[in-house]
């Protein structure tokens, strides 16, 4: 594990010491020193992400905008993404484990219980004779289910283009405008984005303020597949780079609001607005956030509901080959316009590496949603055995072949009620479930 830790620093290092002839042919070391430690501090950023997902955390790998800072820019087209597709064969009641009026789709847990889906980027870098790097990017994604789409189809997720180092007073400040994947944090075990606000419009990442940084941008939600907004509009911010003694701090503040297109619509909301912190500890992440009028994004625009979510998550190795990944999280829902709920789910994943191809996971999930004011409550289980082919011996190591079984039950004593206002009957849905499926981020 050492010796991986220190490949990526080694061969940055090495890298660099290679170019030293032709550095040294212009006389400049101070150059070659500046260089060198531009291409260490690098190394040791990706130490960090290695080292994150090592944890059991969930890092961005897509070439995100306020990624676009780096001393060396790739040369041509950037392929990068994520997918995962498979086959489930069917043995109980239903193919997936999910509980009924669930705040939290996956609240069970992902392994085992994923559906299938990709996004594809391909992003071109260019820089300026003035030394401003700028890129355009674009992704199509693949995730419509018969569940809650009508068709299938690929859409374009991503179209943006932005640039960095445009002030010389603030070099890492990345400005962009057009369409992208916006504030969607996310937990790991439960694939939860507990905010969510892609859409199009334009801001900026990392403004140097001193002690942090911060990021804000204004953007629209597009309608369906269209090129359009809908009306529906987000002003986003994140406060985040605050250090102390090993605690790394974020906060969120977001508001929501609609244009004269949804003026007429009485059944959306004037406003809405979320604040949120998140706190990251030796590999561990603790999260609270509170929204008024929305629930995952300022875009709901509900009138009268608020929702309040805590969140931990994180990992733990307990021996070289032997690791332990956990979700435990509390989300309510509350007001008039809503059925008065909470929701409680738990995801614990021990791990173990067989070595450095093989590895066995072992995932566990309870969830329970607990209605107020009616005399119901829902519930559901899930444990999922999991035997892995990864290209590396570390738990985020991809790609990753699968072959998995899982078995689950949801016993649901409310389920909706139907057009005439009669409640639905109570459902109780086991599920066995046999399957193969590679997952890949690249």
């Amino acid at each position: 594990m050492k010796l991986f830790k220190l490949l990526p620093l080694s061969l940055a290092v090495a890298g660099t010491l290679a170019s030293a002839g032709a550095l040294a042919d212009n006389h400049d070391t101070v150059v070659m020193e500046e260089r060198l430690a531009e291409v260490i501090a690098k190394a040791e950023e990706r130490l960090a992400d290695i080292e994150a997902r090592a944890a059991g955390e969930t890092v961005n790998v897509q070439g995100a905008a306020n990624e676009n800072t780096q001393a060396d820019l790739p040369l041509g087209v950037v392929f990068s993404g994520y997918a995962r597709y498979g086959a489930g064969y069917q043995s109980g009641d239903s193919l997936y484990v999910g509980t009924a009026g669930s705040l939290n789709a996956n609240a069970t847990g992902r392994l085992g219980n994923e559906q299938n889906g990709g996004e594809w980027q391909f992003s071109r870098a260019f820089q300026s004779d003035g030394g401003a790097v700028w890129d355009l990017v674009f992704m199509v994604e693949h995730w419509a289910d018969a569940s809650w789409a009508d068709d299938g189809g690929v859409n374009v997720k991503k179209m943006y283009a932005g640039a960095s180092n445009v002030f010389e007073s603030q070099p890492d400040l990345y400005i962009w405008a057009g369409r992208d994947f916006h504030q969607r944090p996310q937990t790991d075990l439960d694939d939860y984005f507990w905010m969510s606000h892609d859409g199009q419009g334009a801001g900026f990442y990392n403004m140097d303020l001193g002690a942090l940084k911060f990021d804000l941008g204004v953007v629209g939600q597009v309608e369906g597949d269209m090129v359009g907004d809908n009306g529906k509009y987000a002003v986003t911010s994140k406060f985040h780079g605050m250090e102390f003694g090993g605690l790394d701090l974020a906060f969120y503040a977001n508001y929501g609001f609609k244009s004269e297109k949804l003026e007429s619509d009485n059944d959306v909301a004037d406003s809405a607005y979320q604040v949120a912190a998140e706190m990251k500890f030796s590999g561990q992440k603790f999260i609270v956030r509170y929204s008024d009028n929305a629930k995952d994004s300022v875009y709901d625009l509900a009138e009268d509901q608020e929702a309040l979510l805590f969140s931990l998550g994180g990992g733990f190795d307990l021996t070289d080959k032997v690791g332990l990944q956990y979700q435990a999280a509390y989300q309510a829902l509350m007001g008039d316009a809503v059925e008065d709920r909470a929701n409680y789910n738990i995801i614990v994943r021990p791990t173990y590496q067989w070595n450095d191809v093989h590895s066995t996971w072992l995932e566990g999930g309870y969830n329970v949603v607990d209605y107020d004011d009616i005399d119901a409550t829902n519930q559901s289980w899930k444990v999922t055995l999991s035997q892995n082919i990864a290209i590396g011996g570390m738990t985020w190591s991809r790609p990753m072949l699968r072959f998995y079984a899982t078995v689950g039950n949801a016993d649901n004593e409310y389920t909706g009620t139907d057009e005439n206002g009669i409640v639905n009957d109570p459902t109780d849905l086991d599920t066995l479930t046999v399957g193969a499926m590679f997952e890949a981020w690249w």
